[in-house]
């Protein structure tokens, strides 16, 4: 009930606050992809590191209507907002003044994810995860980097072949 409570309630003020996004930077369809398929990058390997540490007892979900242990409504937050939108901010901030606050976001976003998790699992007890093991932290704040800069390297990738006209103009 846990997760259709979720999917039913959350998803869709993700999913309006991604378009939020989009409506108002109004990106070209090749940075829409970019930043969908970064996005996509990161909640797959989101998942498959989920399930991996399910039966390892790295840690698990305590939430019910779960799928093969693992939580796939909580994976649509990681794709559109942590990928979708931290990429199109980062795309957006990258040639112009603000670049400071495109490195920002590059850094900033695998910590604050992990401090999320550590603050959820450890502290506030608030999550739907449980760490089963010492390990647990480390993987996860490894988990944080990879997938993040994954979807990072896809997302540059892509954008590699659009031509400079594309890009955000830099402010005079």
């Amino acid at each position: 009930m846990d997760m259709q409570l979720y999917a039913i309630h959350v998803i869709p003020f993700v999913v309006f606050v991604y378009l939020g996004f989009l409506l108002f930077m109004q990106p070209p369809r090749e940075v829409i992809v970019a930043t969908l398929t970064g996005g996509l990058v990161m909640g797959i390997i989101n998942v498959v590191v989920d399930f991996i540490a399910y039966y390892a007892s790295w840690w698990h979900y305590t939430a019910s209507g779960l799928l093969l242990h693992l939580p796939l409504p909580l994976y649509v937050t990681s794709i559109l907002i942590f990928g979708g939108v931290g990429y199109l901010l980062i795309w957006r901030f990258w040639n112009t003044r603000a670049r400071w606050f495109a490195w920002l976001l590059i850094i900033g976003i695998p910590l604050f994810g992990f401090a999320r998790d550590v603050l959820d699992a450890l502290v506030t007890h608030s999550s739907f995860i449980t760490w089963d093991s010492p390990l647990a932290g480390p993987l996860d704040f490894v988990l944080w980097v990879v997938m993040f800069f994954a979807g990072f390297f896809v997302f540059r990738r892509l954008l590699a072949p659009v031509s400079g006209e594309h890009r955000p103009q830099t402010n005079p």
